[in-house]
């Protein structure tokens, strides 16, 4: 199987010197796919987009229109996770089959969903045959490094600049059913991966808006918050999860009514992180 790949795997948003030191990342909205991975899929296109986060890349405008940075996908899930490490791979979905040593176990790779998607809930395997070794080579030094190499370097920058930086990793969730269910989950990778304080003031922020908010349950946060947020280096990540019926109408695919409040929302949260950062009191950028 070889892919064609796309002319860029993802974009950056915004200036070129950010007004601000948070940082969006979009990794789970890309509707690019190509004719031969459509092909080598067992199911259909509208059942691979139920892997995304659907139209989340259209939710963050109003942050990058404040001066916000945000590195958005265009490659889709189902080609690769950008949220997941590149070991992180169903051993029995590739060939030759890989050596035990070079992959890394997970939960989330057992159920299917690795740095490739290999199964669906209700659909099965979603990949015609196995997938050559070569190939996801190709997907990692060509999407999966590149896109976190950028981050690395936005984040890097920024903190030269500010003393301090923040990734918000924006990522939708099905919607919950269930009035205890919370609206929106943060997650901090269980309070490793952002300072205790950013993460009250997005909380705040949340709840200003009139949502109801969760912390890391059922989402604590993924590979990007892992690798990228290192607080006491002052960079910081948080994971937002957003509850996909608060912005896409019934068919869950095309926006719905509530779409500008959640972009309105997640800009809300920038503001808050950024004037945390910079609150006196707590001093958690660097002099």
């Amino acid at each position: 199987m070889a892919e064609s790949p796309i002319a860029t795997p993802f974009r950056r948003l915004g200036p070129g010197s950010p007004a601000s030191p948070v940082l969006l990342s979009v990794p789970h909205a890309g509707r690019a796919y190509s004719e031969s991975l459509l092909q080598f899929a067992r199911i259909p296109r509208a059942r691979l987009e139920t892997l995304e986060d659907r139209l989340v890349d259209r939710l963050v405008w109003r942050a990058v229109e404040n001066g916000n940075a945000a590195l958005v996908a265009d490659v889709p899930r189902a080609e690769i996770d950008l949220n997941r490490d590149e070991r992180e791979l169903d051993p029995g979905m590739i060939v030759p089959r890989p050596d035990p040593a070079t992959i890394l176990d997970s939960p989330r790779m057992r159920g299917g969903l690795g740095l490739v998607p290999a199964r669906m809930a209700g659909a099965g395997a979603i990949w015609r045959d196995r997938i050559p070794a070569p190939e996801i080579s190709r997907r990692i030094e060509t999407i999966h490094r590149p896109y976190h190499q950028a981050l690395a370097d936005e984040l890097a920058a920024l903190h030269h600049r500010f003393g301090i930086a923040i990734l918000l990793d924006c990522h939708s969730m099905p919607p919950r059913i269930g009035r205890d269910q919370a609206e929106i989950v943060l997650g901090d990778r269980h309070g490793t991966s952002i300072a205790l304080e950013l993460v009250a003031a997005a909380e705040g922020a949340v709840r200003e808006a009139g949502f109801s908010v969760a912390r890391n349950a059922p989402y604590a946060g993924g590979h990007i918050t892992a690798l990228h947020g290192r607080p006491r280096e002052g960079i910081h990540a948080l994971q937002l999860e957003v509850d996909r019926s608060l912005y896409l109408g019934p068919d869950l695919r095309s926006p719905g009514p509530g779409f500008d409040r959640i972009a309105k929302l997640i800009a809300a949260i920038v503001i808050a992180l950024e004037g945390q950062a910079f609150a006196p009191a707590h001093g958690l950028a660097a002099e």
